[in-house]
């Protein structure tokens, strides 16, 4: 190879030179890369590649056949072109053919060959190379914005499923809507969104558009069209609860559908909306009789054994005592009855639960046992292990036998730390107890030997028990935990099945309106109190019917506001199954809204001045006899399409009305403060009255407290030394919740002052007194006038003026006698000539002329006028400032007093000694 390797190539050389110079030989074909990746920008024409374009050929250098001449492009629609920039290197370029736009192609593919320029000038027998790939992507430059092609797009899924694709929205490009979690129909219904678009520029859309997706149910079986909460404004008696409710069953064939509706008024008061009067007030309301004995009244002065004891308001003024287990009472032993027999009602509210600790202790409610001495427990009422338990030791008698002496209960509602109303009816041997209204016998009756008699008192206790005896010291033991209110004992008789009913009787319940309208196959009930309604019934929609009307109510005028929960339960039945369809539960409130609150008012003459006789007098005076009491409230009036406030008159009843002694309690020896009993009869009133005042109490109109306010009397059948005597008024409605202003009364006294021998021609009319305006007031002579009257004339005037005052002068005079008492004290010595009276200011202005009449034509007049009294009488009414509406409710307080004071009247005349108060007449 040494030897031959120089000759070789030079050989090789010498043949290509030669073939190359011969021109007419093209034995090979051009060479290009097998695939192109390229980028141009949108709107420009060079295409970039990757590895640039270029061509060879083994052919080279010969002429034409070693050279490059085109390249060609095969694709459908390319919009690009190759150049050939040098035929001998085989360089080239790829253009496009017209612009591209990224919006409408974003990528091409195609195919490019190179051909070489053939075996001569005239380009025959060229050849062509390898078919290779170009993949150009385009660049976009951002020039729009992203357009949605519609203004709104709408979808629907179906609740519980995940979609990978809800909704495209087609703008220039493709978007999707997906959801990330299941959705539920009871959760949220629709769903409203706002889309916007960004290009591959990131430039945004110029509007947003709207996506409204829809989730359409599941079937499920349930209740549907219902409100989770519906608003109950005082006043507006049956509200509807359910108006647009009804069962979806999917379809189902049913053969019975039974609902329960449960109004769950625990937490209000003592379980549900009832009145909140007194113990007493209530039991008159309710006709119970008379004669209870209540061991657990409010705190006063009277009643200050509840003092130490622990309250809880509750709500509305609502008197509730609390007993923790260390709280108990003695009862005062005047308040004990003494008088208990073979009948008697031992009645209480309460509240307890399950006691603590494995061995419960009894927890006594009430007791009654030996004060000193021994411990013997004559009765009892107390709770042990859930159970109640009333002890009942007779007294020994001539048969020393056993007797039923413990009588047990077992009861849920004992520890269910639920509000209860218990009565116990006592007609030995026979005890009966009541629940909440229902009767229940005990379960369990154990003998005892009677309790031999002893000289030892008794004390009678609430909270605990009191062990007097056998101990170091005197303590209570077997404490109470729980609640109380309402403790009353009613000794003689027995409680009836209407009273008990009414006592303990909810205010608010369910209701069904329009009974007549529903399906015969409806069968409903209600529990005692309508705090549970059982709707039952074989068609679906009849049972639908029933249920939209189911209506709440409550009867109290003001009625406790806040929630009240509502709890249906639903069994469904189908054809040969027990149960078919699960029904969830609904649960539900009723909101009670505030009530408009009353606005209580007394008012009236807040000052009375009475002469010292009137005090004296076997019927005293009546302070408050022109007293008014109204009551307003804030209401909302629809005016116009919008709600206006204004003020409105209500009635409604009161259960309580104070007279309160302001300064020194009245003195018994001199003074009192009464109302006669004749006057409560007819109404629901009782009244009490000490040294302090005096209160009447009872449920009752305004009206009636009104009439029974107008007969307070006060007597004071000393009052040389007295000058006034100040009084403060105040009502209030349900137990305190809403009381009035306090009407303060001032009671003035006028004493005999010493006569004088002129009338006063300047007495000022008092500025509290009402003012009694005569038509008659002339004055005849005046100086100033142009001439003289006439005689005749003169004389007539004269003559009228001297006739009136006479009949002036027989009213105030026969209103002072009827005032007057048969006797009088040292007072009467000094004679009073400037004596006031409340309603007799009287402005009478007479001819000065007058005065030259005598005593003695006065005297004839009387005479005259004496035997015309009964035609004048309603004169003297008005004369004497009395209204006929005063004067008619005085004359039956008034007529034992009457026929006395007219014979003294007329014992007086026939004596020709007249007396009167001519402080406010003027001449």
């Amino acid at each position: 190879m040494q030897t031959l390797g120089v000759p070789v190539v030079l050989l090789w050389l010498i043949w290509g030179h030669s073939c190359a110079l011969g021109g007419k030989v093209n034995k090979h074909k051009p060479w290009i890369e097998t695939s192109y990746h390229g980028v141009i920008t949108e709107n420009m024409d060079t295409v970039l590649l990757d590895p640039p374009l270029v061509a060879l050929d083994k052919d080279a250098p010969v002429p034409y056949a070693g050279e490059i001449c085109a390249f060609k492009i095969y694709g459908q629609d390319a919009p690009f072109e190759a150049v050939v920039l040098n035929r001998t290197s085989g360089e080239g370029v790829l253009r496009a053919s017209h612009p591209v736009d990224c919006e409408s192609q974003k990528e091409y593919t195609f195919i490019i060959q190179a051909y070489d320029c053939g075996a001569g000038p005239s380009g025959a027998d060229w050849k062509k190379s390898h078919k290779a790939v170009v993949h150009i992507q385009v660049d976009d430059v951002n020039e729009f914005c992203p357009v949605f092609r519609e203004p709104l797009y709408k979808a629907s899924v179906t609740e519980g499923k995940i979609y990978d694709s809800i909704l495209q929205t087609v703008t220039l490009v493709t978007g999707n809507i997906r959801n990330t979690e299941r959705l539920s129909y009871d959760k949220q219904q629709s769903y409203k969104i706002m889309v916007t678009a960004f290009d591959c520029g990131q430039k945004r859309a110029k509007e947003d558009v709207a996506v409204h997706i829809d989730v359409k149910p599941v079937c499920k079986p349930g209740w549907q069209g219902w409100n989770k909460r519906v608003d109950y404004e005082p006043g507006t008696g049956s509200r509807q609860l359910f108006p647009k409710m009804h069962l979806e069953t999917c379809g189902g064939p049913l053969s019975g559908v039974k609902a329960m509706v449960e109004l769950q008024t625990n937490h209000i008061g003592k379980g549900c909306d009832r009145e909140t009067y007194s113990e007493k007030s209530l039991q008159k309301l309710c006709g119970a009789a008379s004669g209870s004995t209540d061991l657990l009244p409010a705190p006063s002065p009277s009643t200050n054994w509840t003092a130490s004891l622990l309250t809880d308001s509750g709500r509305d003024s609502d008197l509730i005592y609390r007993f923790d287990g260390r709280q108990a009472a003695n009862v005062p032993d005047h308040v004990v009855p003494q008088n208990l027999t073979d009948q008697f009602t031992i009645a209480t509210w309460m509240k307890h639960g399950p006691s603590p600790g494995l061995r419960a202790e009894k927890e006594t409610l009430l007791c009654n046992s030996d004060k000193t001495e021994m411990n013997r427990h004559h009765y009892s009422l107390y709770v042990h292990n859930c159970r109640l338990v009333f002890l009942l030791r007779r007294d020994f008698t001539q048969v020393d036998t056993f007797r039923p002496a413990e009588f047990h209960w077992k009861l849920e509602q004992i520890c269910d730390k639920e509000w209860h109303y218990y009565v116990i009816n006592v007609e030995f041997p026979a005890v009966t107890l009541f629940v909440d209204g229902v009767t229940y016998e005990p379960y369990l009756v154990t003998d005892d030997w009677p309790i031999h008699s002893a000289k030892i008192d008794t004390q009678l206790t609430v909270g605990a028990c009191w062990q007097g005896g056998e101990v170091g010291t005197p303590r209570f033991t077997q404490y109470f935990r729980g609640s109380l209110s309402g403790l009353t004992i009613r000794p003689g008789r027995i409680e009836t099945q209407k009273v008990i009913s009414c006592l303990q009787a909810c205010k608010e319940g369910l209701d069904i309106n329009s009974l007549e309208s529903l399906a015969k196959d409806i069968k409903f009930h209600f529990n005692p109190a309508q705090s549970v309604l059982v709707v039952e019934g074989e068609d679906l929609d009849s049972i639908n019917t029933a249920m939209t009307k189911v209506s709440y109510i409550n009867s109290r005028q003001f009625p406790t506001p806040g929630l009240r929960r509502l709890h249906i339960t639903t069994s469904v039945q189908c054809f040969g199954e027990d149960t078919c369809l699960s029904i969830p539960d609904i649960k539900s409130v009723v909101m009670v809204l505030p009530p408009s609150e009353p606005r209580i008012t007394i008012t009236g003459s807040n000052r009375l001045v009475r002469p010292a006789s009137d005090l004296r007098g076997p019927l005293g005076v009546a302070p408050f006899k022109e007293l008014h009491i109204t009551s307003t409230v804030m209401k909302g009036d629809g005016f116009g399409g919008s709600r206006r406030p204004g003020v409105m008159e209500v009635m409604h009843n009161l259960d309580y009305c104070d007279v309160l002694v302001i300064g020194d309690e009245l003195n018994p020896e001199r003074e009192s403060l009464e109302i006669h009993h004749s006057v409560l009869l007819g109404k629901h009133l009782d009244a009490t009255n000490s040294t302090s005042g005096i209160s009447i109490y009872g449920v009752d109109s305004m009206a009636h407290y009104e009439q029974a306010l107008r007969q307070v009397r006060y007597r004071n059948w000393r009052p040389a030394t007295l000058s006034e005597r100040k009084f403060r008024l105040t009502c209030s409605e349900l137990n305190g919740r809403y009381t009035s202003n306090e009407f303060n009364l001032e009671v003035s006294v006028l004493h005999h002052s010493a006569p004088v021998e002129h009338v006063n021609h300047m007495a000022a009319q008092p500025q509290y007194m009402r003012p009694v305006h005569h038509p008659l007031m002339i004055h005849t002579l005046n100086t100033h006038m142009s001439g003289p009257a006439p005689p005749a004339a003169t004389v007539v005037i004269v003559v009228c003026i001297a006739a009136l005052v006479v009949i002036v002068v027989i009213g105030v005079y026969r209103i002072h006698a009827t005032h007057q008492e048969g006797s009088r004290d040292d007072e009467d010595e000094v004679k009073d000539s400037e004596e006031d009276w409340d309603n007799s200011a009287l402005t009478i202005t007479v001819n000065p002329m007058e005065n030259i009449r005598g005593a003695q034509a006065q005297d004839e007049e009387v005479k005259e006028e004496r035997e015309e009294e009964g035609e004048e009488e309603e004169e003297e009414e008005q004369v004497g400032g009395m209204t006929s509406a005063e004067s008619d409710n005085s004359d039956e307080d008034e007529e034992g007093g009457e026929d006395v004071e007219r014979e003294e009247i007329k014992e007086r005349m026939q004596k020709g000694k007249l007396e009167w108060d001519s402080s406010s007449i003027t001449y």
